[in-house]
């Protein structure tokens, strides 16, 4: 699960701003005063889901704060799943951009923004076909990349990502963001993490 949450997590950090780049059909927007919003303009985290999820986040950290684009990324990570999860795995993902005292909504474009994704086991095969050895730093701390993902406590020690450069305009990449991400399987809800930061492009 660790690995499903990175991928959607570092996914999301470096790959939103590219949702914007497309045709901009009809944004969903609303006032922030609509739901609570925990320290936008800065990097936070936290669970989403009822007690009964079976796949916690227990910490994450993420550096530079903002997040800066071209650059390099420090995350540190720790999950506790008690239940192996097979596929499919499902994941929804809301993406929103403040935009004054508005929240709007990303659409999804190119399968970036806020998106569904129907086979999250299906979409880690292909980025890493099955039989080859995980990517560092997954390998070194024994982080599976594959379905199934067994029950247990993984961790993540500080390791650094880059982040690539994304030639849009600044107005684009800049500023304040939040996403919910869900992780389900056959209608059961395993995981619900909400993340807020900013972006910075040089």
């Amino acid at each position: 699960m660790l690995c499903v949450g990175l991928a959607l997590a570092l996914g999301a950090l470096q790959l939103v701003p590219a949702a914007l780049a497309g045709p901009q059909p009809q944004l969903l927007v609303e006032r922030s005063g609509a739901r609570r919003l925990s320290k936008v303009g800065g990097f936070a985290w936290e669970n989403c889901g009822d007690k009964r999820d079976p796949v916690v986040l227990q910490s994450l950290s993420v550096a530079p704060d903002p997040i800066s684009i071209p650059g390099s990324l420090r995350v540190s990570a720790a999950v506790k799943s008690g239940k192996t999860m097979g596929s499919p795995l499902k994941a929804v993902l809301v993406v929103e951009k403040a935009l004054g005292d508005l929240w709007i909504q990303l659409p999804c474009i190119d399968q970036l923004g806020s998106c569904t994704y129907n086979d999250v086991c299906s979409i880690l095969d292909e980025l890493i076909p099955p039989g080859t050895p995980c990517p560092e730093p997954l390998l070194t701390y024994g982080i599976p990349c594959h379905c199934p993902f067994k029950a247990g406590s993984y961790s993540l020690p500080a390791s650094d990502f880059d982040v690539p450069d994304v030639e849009l305009p600044s107005w684009m990449t800049n500023g304040n963001y939040r996403v919910r991400v869900v992780v389900s399987n056959g209608g059961e809800e395993l995981s619900c993490v909400k993340l807020t930061f900013s972006l910075h492009s040089h």
